[in-house]
């Protein structure tokens, strides 16, 4: 089953990563997930929005029935 997350569009953070990246003068430490359109960003987006809808009632409805 495909795990879905709300922040698809960010990139990872750790504390590590905030850390080096004061250290970035460059400002190219992240690496963000691209979409080539607008459409593609939102259709993606929206997905995995209602898909952790769907987990979340899922785990409801399995815990209901314990």
């Amino acid at each position: 089953m495909k795990k879905y997350r709300t922040d698809y569009l960010f990139n990872d953070n750790s504390f590590i990563i905030g850390v080096a990246s004061a250290f970035n003068l460059m400002g190219t430490f992240f690496d963000y997930n691209y979409c080539e359109t607008d459409q593609e960003a939102d259709a993606k987006a929206l997905e995995n929005d209602w898909g952790v809808v769907g987990q979340d009632l899922i785990e409801v409805f399995s815990n209901e029935s314990r």
